[in-house]
């Protein structure tokens, strides 16, 4: 009887097996069919209404498309075709986040999101910069909007992209509305933002001065470092009224210690919203930015100058940049481009790359546009409040916030004259105390000025840089790249190389913009911007090249840019291996200074274990490690390894006994620099743990770190020394923003991909950031690297990460990666006859 019910349950389960099997091969089939319907036509012939002339797309083996047109407006049109089919579902996701509606498309979760966006109004200033587009934007914008369009008419649902068939099951009645002008000019606030955000310092200095007295609290934001280098080395001093001397801090103490634990308050819970957006388009920290640099012939093996760039930008899934060649043919008056770089889908033109006659590149100045008003609400009315003794009433903008699944909210923003009122967006803050039974408005509100809430030329920049021919062009289209603003460089084939940095940046009354000030009194009122030829540039300086990332534009300059350059740290070793020895620099050396991994941290602190004895054969063979180490973080270094896993435990011991958890330090340049200063002191409060009896000091502390360091990568890699590596530690996975991060594991795996080991850290020229207060995992990259040969410009190579395609298990989707993470390059196609010899597709875009 057993015999046989032990039968009968093997061939149940051999049944059950073979049906799993079936079953499984049916999903894998239907799997496949739907992923595969949403890849592009690369080939062949598609016909699409309102072009005007054939269009050529050429596709090289990374996919990277080549488009040849007979005038602009088929050009752009093509673009935005292009751009559909690889990343659709990104620019349906962006343009989303650009105006507010995400719950929209991903329900009642993103209501919080969505109100902090509409606080901040992106779409509704993008509306008024269209009201004031000339005709040729205008033009531009809307043949780019025909050929995003013309695909979504013949392509819905899963045809579009994979993600819009999960989508379905969460919401079923989505489908993609036609693409609009608002939608491309949005993109430059949600990149403005991503790239901004200097008024979380604001809050950050306030909140710490809650536990911290004001001196330390600027301890740990110590100024720019007087040994590391600034971008302008001989520029002159131009005369401003702006008042140099005035010491803002002084006014916290003045104005606002009646109100400091409200405002507190409220400066605190305006993070919460703010959270919840980096989650959707990366984290920031502070420092996180850019290279770029230009050489010029006299410095080259070419003889002609070189110039390289590699923007910082949130880890994403796909990349946030799209390579693409837009050709016009012939070039003349009407269709005036010539160019290939990198694009953003979404949006026309290519930010970053090169034309037939100049290179460009761009890094984040980060300056302080933002600055958080301390606003007087009026107890009676919570719809005034206080100017110069007299109440007046706020602006009310209504906003109807639609919601999968639910029925609308309405919204109303609060408007003073500085800006949108931040601390309504609070949930905390909506809760009202009561007295009596009668509701009491909060006495403060915080209200935010930004140079990205007025409107913007940045989109006329990008066609205008586009066919600039020469430095005086290039200089009259930047000029409109006013958000964000940007350190370019500049390169062209007459052997000429430059800088410029455009922007609007703020001229205060008073203040440098550090701490929130009071918005009841015109003391701290903005009273314009810099004027255009009083910002920062040069060309052709007697040193032979120009390098940024992000650090102080020059010691002497009358304006201020921001008080929170980053440290200059990458800057440094950009710098070391340009200049030293009057090197003459090939491409092959270019691309070795983009790929360089040493910590000038270590420089500083690995010295120090030299008079520290720790008293074990284990530990002390870990220092010697330390001691032996060329500094490099490469992805097979023990001592990396070790060195990274100190540093951790170095800001905990230092710090988290002093800090809110939330304030904790990321371990990014500001760090460096707060520790170096603090190296100097080995008595320091900062190194004694409070939590112990003792008084700890320095060369305690730091023992203290390296011997738990040790612990911990025993733990995690073993016992030998030899077994540690970086790259096991330092991995980086690429997650689709939105479903990636859903929390069901089957649905992460379709989209998501990882995890790969990386080199580098956040300071070094290779700049892979991960952040000692989260874990090793990677959170920001060089999103791109480009170097391009002004003497032939077929010479030129980039790559960018992790592919050109939006479409999971697309060939093109991961193929960057590895080519990536190994600092190697592929060719950026540029002579047709180079385009045609290299070309793995070829769609030609007829009339219909």
């Amino acid at each position: 009887m057993r015999r046989t019910k032990k039968i009968w349950l093997q061939k149940l389960l051999k049944k059950t097996i073979i049906l799993l099997l079936l079953f499984g091969l049916l999903i894998v089939g239907f799997a496949t069919y739907t992923v595969r319907q949403s890849f592009p036509q690369e080939n062949g012939a598609i016909a699409l209404a309102g072009l005007k002339a054939e269009v050529t797309v050429q596709r090289d083996q990374w996919g990277i498309p080549h488009i040849y047109a007979t005038n602009s407006h088929d050009l752009f049109m093509a673009q935005g075709y292009i751009h559909a089919q690889d990343r659709f579902w990104q620019m349906d996701f962006w343009r989303h986040i650009g105006s507010g509606r995400l719950a929209e498309m991903f329900g009642s979760s993103q209501v919080t999101t969505d109100k902090y966006l509409r606080t901040m109004g992106w779409a509704r200033v993008a509306q008024q910069e269209i009201q004031q587009a000339n005709a040729e934007m205008k033009a531009y914008l809307e043949a780019y909007a025909q050929g995003v369009n013309a695909y979504l008419a013949e392509h819905q649902g899963s045809a579009i992209s994979l993600e819009y068939a999960v989508l379905k099951l969460l919401n079923p009645g989505y489908k993609p509305e036609p693409w609009q002008l608002l939608h491309s000019l949005t993109w430059g606030k949600v990149m403005a933002y991503d790239l901004g955000r200097n008024f979380e310092r604001e809050i950050e200095r306030t909140i710490l001065l809650k536990t911290l007295n004001l001196a330390q609290v600027e301890e740990l934001f110590p100024p720019y470092p007087q040994d590391l280098p600034v971008i302008l080395t001989d520029s002159q001093k131009r005369k401003t009224g702006e008042q140099d001397d005035f010491d803002e801090t002084q006014l916290i103490a003045a104005h606002l210690t009646d109100s400091q634990l409200p405002i507190t308050q409220a400066l605190a819970t305006i993070t919460q919203p703010m959270k919840a957006l980096e989650e959707l388009i990366g984290s920031r920290a502070i420092g996180i930015g850019s290279n770029n640099w230009v050489i010029s012939g006299s410095r080259t093996t070419t003889g002609k100058p070189i110039l390289a760039n590699d923007p910082h930008l949130a880890v994403q899934m796909p990349s946030i940049w799209y390579e693409v060649g837009l050709h016009c043919t012939p070039k003349n008056s009407e269709c005036p481009y010539n160019v290939t770089g990198f694009s953003f889908a979404g949006m026309l033109g290519v930010i970053i790359g090169h034309s037939d006659r100049i290179a460009w590149g761009v890094t984040n100045v980060e300056p302080d546009v933002m600055d958080l008003y301390i606003e007087k609400i009026n107890p009676a009315n919570p719809n005034q409040y206080e100017v110069n003794g007299k109440w007046v009433d706020m602006q009310l903008v209504p906003e109807t916030i639609q919601v999968a699944g639910s029925k609308p909210i309405v919204q109303t923003v609060r408007y003073t004259r500085h800006g949108p009122i931040l601390s309504d967006v609070s949930p905390k803050l909506q809760q009202f105390p009561t007295q009596g039974g009668v509701e009491v408005p909060p006495k403060y509100a915080v209200a935010l000025r930004w140079t990205a809430l007025e409107p913007s030329t940045l989109g006329y920049a990008i066609p205008l840089i586009n066919r600039a021919q020469n430095w005086q062009e290039f200089r009259q289209a930047v000029e409109n790249f006013d958000v964000p603003a940007q350190n370019f460089v500049y390169a062209d084939v007459d052997g000429n190389i430059g800088y410029q940095m455009p922007g609007k940046f703020p001229i205060r009354a008073k203040g440098k913009g550090r701490y929130p000030v009071p918005g009841w009194t015109d003391e701290y009122e903005w009273q314009g911007y810099i004027d255009f030829e009083q910002l920062p540039t040069s060309f052709n300086p007697s040193q032979g090249y120009i390098a940024t990332a992000n650090n102080l534009v020059q010691n002497n300059y009358p304006y201020l840019i921001t008080t929170d350059w980053v440290y200059g740290y990458r800057a440094q070793r950009i710098v070391e291996m340009i200049a030293k020895s009057q090197q003459i620099l090939s491409l092959l050396d270019v691309e070795l200074i983009q790929g360089d991994n040493q910590n000038l941290n270590a420089q500083t602190l690995v010295p120090l274990f030299n008079n520290i004895s720790l008293n074990n054969p284990r530990y002390e063979a870990a220092k010697q490690l330390l001691l032996d180490w060329n500094l490099q973080l490469e992805m097979a270094s023990p001592a990396a390894a070790l060195f990274e896993v100190f540093w951790k435990h170095l800001l905990a011991d230092t710090f988290h006994d002093q800090l809110p958890p939330e304030y904790y330090p990321d371990g990014g340049d500001r760090w460096y620099a707060v520790v170096k200063n603090l190296v100097k002191k080995p008595n320091s409060s900062w190194w004694d743990n409070r939590n112990t009896p003792k008084v700890e000091n320095r060369d305690e502390i730091l023992r203290q770190s390296l011997t738990k360091a040790v612990d911990e990568l025993e733990r995690l890699q073993g016992k030998d020394p030899k077994s540690w590596n970086w790259g096991d530690l330092h991995t980086v996975t690429f997650r689709n923003a939105t479903l990636g991060k859903s929390g069901l594991a089957p649905i992460e795996a379709l989209f998501n991909r990882g995890a790969f080991s990386t080199a580098g850290n956040g300071e070094s020229v290779n700049a892979n950031r991960w952040k000692a207060n989260k874990s090793f995992e990677v959170t920001d990259i060089p999103s791109l690297r480009m170097v391009v040969d002004l003497k032939n410009l077929d010479n030129s190579v980039a790559i960018h990460t992790p592919g050109q395609s939006g479409h999971a298990f697309h060939t093109h989707y991961t193929d960057m990666i590895d080519p990536w993470r190994k600092i190697e390059y592929h060719p950026m196609l540029w002579e047709k006859q180079k385009v045609d010899a290299n070309t793995t597709a070829t769609l030609k875009l007829r009339v219909k």
